[in-house]
């Protein structure tokens, strides 16, 4: 029986990656890195660091050491400046009622400070935990952000439910061990393949984790 879930936050909680793409293309275009918004949609859920290495490798450079943190600054501040994100309809309703139920966690590759904006604007005391990119030392696909989530939510992994949006995060949790529900919120279906279940927008998301909780009652 499911204990807690964890919730990737960019395209599951709220509807934000247009605005982190777009931030990342122009950023690395300040390098005379050319990036399009779709590659930054297919490597969606990796931490800063995991970006800028795959994309300058994907250039034929080597990122400077303290290039990272110059290019993180750089990246929120245009985030920030251009965001418009909005919470995806009736998750915020959908989550207060599942709290009574279960420990609630957020495991996104966003650094902190966005991170916990958006949290604090759509999904206040909502969430026992958020992990945040700058909170581990390898990003998705790894599995230490919801390795990290699990362990400091208190339970093991059986006992947690991931809901992803993207191929590097789908792969993350199946690397910790967790059942994975998939979300194609910005890109095929197919690219989720690997989790566990997939549904098709966040209607029946809802549907689904509101029937977790009829059943536990």
């Amino acid at each position: 029986m499911f204990k807690g879930i964890i919730f990737d936050s960019d395209g599951v909680l709220v509807n934000s990656m247009p605005y982190h793409a777009k931030a990342w293309v122009e950023v690395f275009a300040e390098y005379d890195i050319e990036v399009t918004e779709e590659e930054i949609y297919e490597i969606e859920g990796s931490n800063h660091v995991g970006v800028i290495n795959i994309f300058f490798g994907r250039a034929g450079r080597t990122p400077e050491s303290g290039i990272y943190t110059e290019i993180l600054e750089k990246k929120r501040a245009h985030f920030l400046e251009n965001n418009r994100a909005e919470a995806f309809e009736g998750m915020y309703e959908c989550l207060s009622s599942l709290k009574d139920d279960f420990k609630l966690a957020v495991a996104s590759g966003a650094d902190r400070t966005i991170v916990t904006s958006l949290m604090n604007k759509f999904y206040p005391g909502i969430f026992d935990i958020i992990i945040s990119g700058e909170d581990v030392e390898n990003g998705k696909p790894d599995p230490e952000p919801y390795e990290k989530a699990i362990e400091k939510l208190g339970l093991r992994k059986e006992e947690c439910l991931v809901v992803e949006n993207a191929p590097l995060g789908v792969e993350s949790a199946k690397n910790a061990g967790v059942f994975c529900v998939g979300i194609p919120t910005y890109l095929d279906e197919k690219k989720l393949h690997e989790a566990d279940i997939v549904v098709k927008n966040h209607a029946e998301l809802i549907d689904y984790l509101t029937d977790l909780s009829d059943n536990i009652a």
